[in-house]
C-alpha cells in the first residue's frame, strides 16, 4: 500500500480555477497588494542587486540584508473569515505575475503529526519541506499553505506541549530559516485561528501578519449584492440580510463561510428543483439559522 502523502493538495500554478475564485473573494486586490509589496524586495532579490549596482556601482550590504528576510505570511483570524482561501488566491496570482513555469502549490496535511512515535512528526516535517524544495528546484517557485498552523507550531513555553511537540516546532522553525537560500522562491502561508498559541519565534520571523475578520455591514451588502444579482432582489431586502446577519446581542456576525456555504445551499435546497431562489426562501433560513460562534 502506497505512503499516504503529507501534503492534501498539491495543485500546479497558476491555477484557472483559483482565478475564477480571486474574482468572488472581497478585499482581494488590497491584500494581495500589501503581501505583495511586503515580500517585493524578497521576490525580487536578484532585481534589487542590480539596482544596487546601478545605483551605487557595487552590491551595498542593505541589499544581503533584505534578502535575509523569512518568506513568511501570517493570516489569522476567526473561523470562516476566508484566510486559506485569500492564500490560495495571492499565491496563485504571485507566480502568474512571475510568469514561472511548472510553479507549485502545497497545503499541508495534519497527517505531519505522524502516529505519535518518538521523533516521528519532526521527521515528516523535514520531509515535506525537502519535497518543497525538490518541486522548487533552481528556477522554479513553490507555496506552501498550513492551515491550523497553531497545531503545529504551539509556543514551546506551554505547559502542556510534550518533549516531540517542541521537537517538531525546533524542526519547523529551521526549515523556515533554510528557505531563506531560495531567494523568495518559496513561500509560506500560516493560516490560524489562534495566534496567540503560535510560538513566538514563529512571529518573529513573519514578514507580515495580516487579521482576517468577520465581515462589516458594508463588507457583507458588497457580499449580498454580488452572490445575489440574478435575485434581482430590492435595496430593502439586501438591507434587511444585512442587518439579520450583523452582531445580534447574544451572536456574533456572520462569516464569510456562514453565508456562503451554509445559508445559500439551505435557501436552495427550499426552492430546487420547482422555484427560482427568492428573497422568501433565503429569510426562512435566517429566521433558524444561527451564525458560526467566536473560538475562544
Amino acid at each position: 500500500m502506497a505512503e499516504a502523502s503529507v501534503f492534501d493538495v498539491r495543485v500546479a500554478l497558476p491555477d484557472s480555477s483559483i482565478t475564477a475564485r480571486a474574482k468572488t473573494l472581497l478585499g482581494f486586490e488590497e491584500r494581495y497588494t500589501k503581501v505583495r509589496n511586503q515580500l517585493r524586495l524578497l521576490l525580487s532579490a536578484n532585481e534589487l542587486e542590480a539596482w544596487s549596482k546601478k545605483h551605487y556601482g557595487t552590491k551595498i550590504p542593505l541589499v544581503d540584508l533584505v534578502k535575509d528576510q523569512y518568506p513568511l505570511v501570517i493570516f489569522h483570524g476567526d473561523v470562516g473569515t476566508g484566510k486559506t482561501a485569500m492564500a490560495e488566491a495571492i499565491s496563485n496570482r504571485l507566480v502568474a505575475e512571475s510568469k514561472v513555469e511548472d510553479s507549485e502549490l502545497f497545503k499541508l496535511s495534519s497527517r505531519v503529526r505522524g502516529t505519535g512515535a518518538v521523533g516521528e512528526m519532526g521527521g515528516l516535517i523535514s520531509d515535506a519541506f525537502a519535497e518543497i524544495g525538490k518541486s522548487c528546484g533552481k528556477t522554479r517557485r513553490a507555496v506552501l499553505i498550513v492551515d491550523e498552523a497553531d497545531s503545529l507550531g504551539a509556543s514551546r513555553s506551554q505547559q502542556h506541549s510534550h518533549h516531540e511537540d517542541k521537537v517538531a516546532v525546533n524542526t519547523l522553525i529551521q526549515s523556515i530559516d533554510e528557505l531563506r537560500k531560495y531567494g523568495g522562491r518559496v513561500v509560506v502561508f500560516f493560516c490560524t485561528n489562534r495566534i496567540d498559541a503560535l510560538d513566538p519565534a514563529i512571529l518573529r520571523r513573519a514578514a507580515l501578519v495580516e487579521e482576517f475578520s468577520r465581515p462589516d455591514d458594508a463588507q457583507r451588502k458588497a457580499l449580498f449584492e454580488g452572490d445575489l444579482d440574478a435575485l434581482g432582489l430590492k435595496s430593502s431586502e439586501i438591507a434587511t440580510l444585512v442587518s439579520a446577519t450583523a452582531p445580534q446581542k447574544n451572536a456574533p456576525g456572520w462569516t464569510y463561510s456562514d453565508i456562503r456555504t451554509r445559508l445559500y445551499p439551505a435557501a436552495l435546497a427550499l426552492a430546487f428543483p420547482d422555484h427560482k431562489l427568492k428573497y422568501e426562501h433565503i429569510s426562512s433560513v435566517l429566521s433558524t439559522m444561527k451564525p458560526s460562534p467566536v473560538l475562544a
